[in-house]
């Protein structure tokens, strides 16, 4: 944790404040796109490897646009809000930056798995492209598009690469810093966080098993973050959130009062300027005749013209 303390100090003021209300905007956009579109506008900018060694490099950015899927708008509204509000708890409890952190973690390792597939397929088993495109051409009778990214075995499994699993690491976030927190299952149910965090965790491994050698690189790459981050901060998040915001205070106001106590000297002369830190062996005395809180040397002590207050208050 020292590391990423270090780390916020120097970087920490690049952070992107509100991160969550950016991350809701763009899933709106994705449902939008998703509306307006159909599938072959989100497959134009999913996270194809094979696309983008060959020129649409925007699919390293756009493939965050397109947001959990689901045809029931209800349930996407109710999604939007859960994700959103767990995220701003989140970053309410962490810091900006350390959410920032998290979140852009998951987005990098998803790409990263995403290139590490093309490279396991390419090198390793490129009989199961060739066997899967040799599949959908009998079926269908067309080449894939070069928009869709000139494989249809990439262009399928680029819709596997999706911020739906950078939300379970959220949620897996949320229910480490908040296990006793509770929510409504099925809007009546009251569960623990912490037990359908298990639960999740659980579902994700069964559904890496299933999708064998894709699911290593999909779910393992997407959730990547949060193995990292808590085995990071496993000491840091044994605290409540209400404990961490305390102590962040009470570490911010020790580094004041050390600066305070380095740098503003005990005693100054309101003549000369001299400080006791300058010259340790030079007395210092308050005049009794002065009226405010005027401090002296012993050269000026005596010698110095009184100050007095006029009329208006102030002091001349």
């Amino acid at each position: 944790m020292n590391f990423l303390n270090k780390l916020e100090r120097k970087i920490g003021r690049y952070a992107i404040s509100n991160l969550p209300i950016y991350i809701l905007l763009t899933y709106a956009a994705g449902y939008l796109m998703q509306m307006a579109g159909g599938d072959n506008l989100l497959d134009a900018i999913s996270l194809n490897p094979y696309a983008i060694v060959h020129g649409q490099v925007w699919r390293i950015v756009s493939w965050v646009l397109i947001p959990p899927r689901s045809d029931n708008v209800f349930f996407v509204l109710i999604s939007l809000y859960f994700y959103y509000s767990i995220s701003r708890s989140l970053e309410n409890a962490w810091g900006s930056f350390i959410f920032n952190l998290y979140v852009f973690m998951g987005l990098i390792f998803t790409v990263l798995g995403a290139f590490l597939l093309l490279g396991y397929f390419e090198l390793l088993a490129p009989q199961d492209i060739a066997f899967y495109d040799d599949l959908y051409l009998t079926h269908y009778g067309q080449e894939c598009s070069s928009l869709a990214g000139g494989s249809w075995f990439y262009a399928s499994t680029a819709r596997l690469f999706s911020t739906y699993f950078v939300n379970m690491s959220l949620f897996l976030a949320y229910a480490m810093t908040y296990p006793e927190a509770r929510v409504l299952l099925m809007f009546f149910i009251p569960v623990k966080v912490k037990v359908l965090g298990i639960l999740y965790f659980i579902v994700l491994v069964a559904q890496g098993i299933e999708m064998g050698i894709l699911g290593l690189f999909v779910i393992g790459a997407s959730i990547l973050n949060f193995i990292i981050f808590f085995i990071l901060t496993r000491s840091r998040f044994k605290m409540s959130p209400k404990m961490r915001t305390m102590r962040k205070e009470f570490k911010r106001q020790s580094r004041d009062a050390e600066f305070i106590r380095t740098t503003v000297a005990k005693h100054k002369c309101a003549i000369c300027g001299r400080t006791s830190d300058d010259y340790p062996d030079l007395e210092f005395r308050f005049c009794s005749q002065c009226e405010g809180n005027y401090e002296f040397c012993e050269d000026h002590l005596f010698t110095h013209k009184h100050f007095k207050r006029n009329n208006t208050g102030s002091e001349s």
